[in-house]
């Protein structure tokens, strides 16, 4: 899977939008199919246009995990975005991905602006159910 650091460079180089979207599609092309048997109700993302799953994995300390995320779409360019989301969250403690703005990032490298509302809809959607995620495996 690509870095995050890779991607903020990657789209620092590309000035065009057409270039960012070819890359985003890229991106998901690249990301790891998830196993049929994982694209379950359970595991679909609730508030997304097209069908998003996410698994969550937790590893280590309990008091505040290590947690990695597979994730999958059916559609080319929010297969992008997922490999995004998982580039920013997977394998950071729970208590650090609390923190992370990742609609910040998306601004940075300038792909909210070109997002239609149904995907920036879609996108914090997939955001709130790993911060949720997170959360959920801190102690109260």
């Amino acid at each position: 899977m690509t870095s995050l650091d890779q991607i903020i460079d990657d789209f620092a180089f590309l000035d065009e939008w057409e270039d960012r979207y070819r890359y985003v599609i890229e991106l998901g092309k690249n990301l790891p199919e998830m196993p049929e048997v994982s694209r379950t109700s359970e595991n679909k993302v609730q508030g997304c246009a097209s069908q998003v799953w996410l698994v969550t994995h937790a590893t280590g300390d309990a008091e505040d995990p290590l947690l990695t995320f597979e994730g999958e779409s059916d559609a080319h360019i929010v297969r992008g975005l997922v490999a995004i989301v998982l580039a920013i969250f997977s394998g950071k403690r729970a208590s650090e991905i609390t923190r992370i703005d990742a609609l910040d990032i998306f601004g940075k490298i300038g792909l909210i602006e070109h997002l239609s509302s149904q995907r920036a809809n879609g996108l914090r959607s997939m955001i709130r159910r790993i911060k949720s995620e997170a959360e959920g495996r801190l102690p109260a």
